[in-house]
């Protein structure tokens, strides 16, 4: 999950991706770390095929929803805002004016916030089309809405990439939850008591490869776009400033 490469293998290149996981519960079956995995499998992938620096990932972040269940632990909004704004901060002053955010979380909403200030500086991947193009090429059966968590999709792509990591009981834990219209007040714990929503008897890891090769391409049209903004934030910051982005951002859901 960790870049081992030394200070002097360090890629020479204008971008670099910074995985973003979480530290909560996925049912009884996968890893509290599970979201960070994916986003560093994600990561690692992408600079197979692309000319990009990886970071180590964030592994604890906005997972509020999540706390009724042993093990989560979340930071602040506000915290992770400051975290990554001051990586890409350090790198702007490295020489690396780019970043992309590659989130595991979809919890992380302040993420689009991050973004949608940068300027053209910042990207976040997956979005919500390259995720659904990724289930389509995937042949997964079930929806990115009806599908929310610990589901077909996290689980195929753990036996995919990481087989070890996914425990017995993942083929007889389904359960839908299709209306959730009060879970940012209520919690997941109103809608599951497994932690699960979704069908993770449905995974296959098979799947999980064709949704990991989705994302690598879709990843290209991503990088062209960041690489055809201009700078400048990364100087209006280090003079004090904050600069505004006109327009409308869409934020993570």
């Amino acid at each position: 999950m960790l870049p081992t490469h030394t200070s002097p293998e360090t890629p020479d290149v204008p971008v670099a991706v910074l995985p973003i996981g979480s530290h909560e519960q996925h049912g009884p079956f996968l890893p509290l770390a599970t979201d960070t995995v994916i986003a560093c499998t994600i990561a690692r992938e992408i600079a197979k095929t692309y000319p990009v620096r990886t970071l180590p990932p964030v592994t604890i972040s906005c997972s509020h929803e999540h706390a009724a269940w042993p093990g989560t632990v979340s930071v602040s909004a506000a915290t992770l805002h400051a975290v990554v704004r001051d990586v890409a901060d350090s790198l702007a002053r490295a020489g690396v004016p780019k970043l992309v955010l590659v989130n595991g979380h979809g919890g992380n909403y302040v993420l689009g916030n991050v973004v949608q200030e940068a300027a053209g500086n910042m990207a976040l991947f997956p979005g919500l089309d390259d995720w659904e193009d990724a289930r389509r090429a995937a042949g997964m059966e079930t929806s990115g809405d009806r599908d929310m968590h610990a589901g077909e999709l996290e689980t195929s792509i753990l036996l995919h990439a990481h087989p070890e990591l996914v425990r017995d009981g993942y083929r007889t834990a389904d359960h839908l939850a299709d209306d959730r219209r009060f879970l940012l007040t209520a919690g997941m714990a109103a809608y599951t008591g497994s932690g699960v929503i979704g069908r993770p008897s449905l995974a296959r890891a098979g799947k999980g490869r064709d949704a990991l090769a989705s994302l690598v391409a879709s990843f290209g049209g991503c990088l062209a776009a960041l690489q055809q903004q201009g700078g400048g934030a990364g100087q209006a910051r280090d003079e004090g400033q904050h600069p505004v982005q006109d327009g409308d951002g869409e934020a993570l859901r």
